[in-house]
């Protein structure tokens, strides 16, 4: 009997310990948008989705858990890959507003499971796989980046801004600062590439990020069209 009993709660034990393992704790979001025209200006170019050219809109590159000291949890859970059918009735949505840009030409499916198992996972302890895709749809259309930036004249149409008006244009509306990362073309000049909102764990609340990626854009940037 004792051994039996010794046996049960080394299993309880164990159990405990594996679901620690698989829901990480986290600090806050990175909620990651991209925008197709720069994405498509590089070396490597891009190819549109199987289902046609995306809208000229920021696409959604991810929903990342990051912590207060700048590194992040990733691969957190092996056993809960990415599964399409959890999602079935966003598809369409995800494909409008999460589409692949990458070659060859996809679905996007791919693009999903990546974003799912190395990010999503370690977001488990907050959001199963739905529910992970379904925030990022919904602080996509909730946040409304590029409806902002043209109501502060702010258009993709290759002209230059600068990179204060994008960021002040932005945080008057949502209340906090954007990160806006960048990328060089091939003429020198420093492109508006994406831009990360920080959100608190519950995906609920924009914050004010509590760090931000390494990077640097200058003064004056360029806002490509696609």
């Amino acid at each position: 009997m004792e051994v039996k009993l010794n046996l049960l709660i080394f299993s309880t034990v164990l159990q405990c310990l594996l679901v620690l393992c698989v829901a990480q704790d986290f600090d806050f979001f990175y909620f990651v948008q991209q925008w197709p025209g720069t994405y498509c200006d590089t070396d490597q170019s891009c190819c549109y989705p199987t289902y046609g050219k995306p809208a000229s809109d920021f696409g959604i590159h991810g929903l990342w858990p990051n912590y207060n000291d700048g590194s992040y949890p990733f691969n957190c859970d092996s056993s809960n890959p990415f599964d399409e059918s959890q999602i079935s009735d966003l598809v369409s949505r995800m494909q409008e507003h999460w589409p692949s840009l990458s070659c060859p030409s996809s679905n996007g499916t791919t693009f999903w499971s990546h974003e799912w198992n190395k990010h999503g996972t370690c977001s488990e302890s907050v959001l199963n796989q739905h529910a992970y895709f379904k925030l990022a749809l919904d602080l996509k259309d909730n946040l409304g980046i590029l409806q902002i930036l043209q109501g502060a004249g702010i258009q993709p149409d290759d002209g230059s801004y600068s990179l204060s008006s994008l960021k002040d244009a932005i945080k008057g509306e949502i209340g906090a600062t954007p990160y806006i990362e960048c990328s060089t073309d091939s003429s020198g000049n420093s492109q508006l590439y994406q831009i990360y909102v920080c959100v608190d764990t519950s995906g609920s609340n924009v914050i004010e990020c509590p760090v931000t990626p390494s990077g640097k854009c200058s003064s004056s940037i360029v806002f490509p069209s696609f």
